[in-house]
């Protein structure tokens, strides 16, 4: 029997605002540099109000959210589980799930009334380095209510956003689903996702990444700092051997320097697309998009990371999270022309 869906996830759905400030606004602004902050209606009014005459782009977003859009623009079949508003972005996030062929909990059925849809305000320094605020509104309350269990166990990879560490109920939500995928033989990922869900969360992360007694993960995706922060030490060879005891093939990407694919002892260096960064909103996401598009397209994971690292490259290379399908479509072909 087939598969319905190459990917399930579950995460936080965010409708980005993107600006473009100076290293001293950023610092007028007390916005933590290259760190996810979570803010409260009052501070985002507020940063609101201070941006207010900068050009910003509105776009989906969430981290697990960029991740199955873009698995589904390059050809792959993803269910996702999440919580907006009955309000215009709410509405928004809704239409463009479904116009981005992404299956999802939202589709039947009115929104939730309650809250607001949550936001995220990225502000992108010259340095391409991004700084989020990320206001949840009513995804804070993303519970197990938004969870499909037969679209989990119909998929072939279930997704946790390493995000929802920061929620009670998203976690509980995310952990359920571990444990429906775990029992359908459906293999697990999760994502570091940022430093600050590493240094106030880890608790959470720790359960969504498993032990020896509720089984481990399948797929960890990571950059390096993370992998320091998490580990505790900058020496790369102690940084790899410990993250490779977290998931079967851990993906430590390294920005310029390309990607590490981490499984047991062998280690396997995968180049980065030559790019000029302007902007990494989203790189990580789109990463774990392509590569888990490919793996479960049976390619090997050297190969699944050739391709995210095109992918995230072509990210990093323009304002904004995400890539249009015609832009996919073009790496993918250079995808095939790649694996020869």
């Amino acid at each position: 029997m087939t598969n319905k869906y190459d990917l399930y996830a579950i995460g936080n759905a965010l409708v980005d605002s993107e600006y473009e400030v100076s290293d001293a606004q950023l610092k007028t602004l007390a916005v933590e540099k290259r760190h996810m902050t979570l803010i409260d209606a009052e501070r985002r009014a507020y940063l609101q109000a201070q941006v207010k005459d900068k050009h910003s782009r509105s776009t989906g977003g969430g981290s697990a959210g960029n991740t199955v859009v873009a698995l589904a623009q390059l050809g792959g079949r993803a269910f996702y589980s999440c919580r907006v508003a009955d309000d215009e972005l709410g509405a928004f996030y809704r239409k463009d799930l479904a116009s981005n062929g992404v299956d999802s909990n939202l589709a039947n059925g009115p929104l939730s009334s309650e809250g607001q849809t949550g936001t995220c305000m990225v502000m992108v320094t010259p340095d391409a380095e991004r700084s989020m605020s990320t206001f949840l509104g009513t995804t804070a309350d993303l519970d197990h209510t938004a969870l499909d269990p037969q679209a989990i166990a119909n998929s072939k990879v279930y997704y946790m956003e390493g995000y929802l560490a920061a929620s009670p109920t998203g976690l509980d939500a995310a952990i359920q689903g571990r444990v429906i995928a775990k029992q359908a033989g459906v293999k697990l990922a999760t994502t570091l996702s940022d430093m600050s869900m590493i240094n106030f969360c880890r608790p959470g992360l720790e359960a969504m990444i498993g032990n020896a007694q509720v089984g481990g993960l399948d797929y960890l995706f990571c950059n390096e700092e993370e992998a320091q922060v998490w580990c505790g030490s900058q020496d790369f060879a102690a940084v790899c051997e410990q993250v490779s005891q977290l998931a079967t093939t851990v993906c430590l990407t390294r920005s310029a320097k390309g990607c590490v694919v981490i499984e047991g002892d062998k280690r396997t260096e995968v180049p980065a697309a030559q790019v000029k960064a302007v902007d990494t909103n989203g790189a990580g996401d789109m990463f774990a998009g392509a590569f888990l598009y490919a793996v479960t397209k049976g390619r090997s994971h050297a190969d699944a990371a050739w391709l995210a690292n095109q992918a995230a490259g072509a990210v990093v290379a323009q304002y904004g999270n995400r890539l249009t399908q015609q832009q996919l479509a073009a790496i993918n072909a250079r995808f095939i022309q790649h694996l020869g």
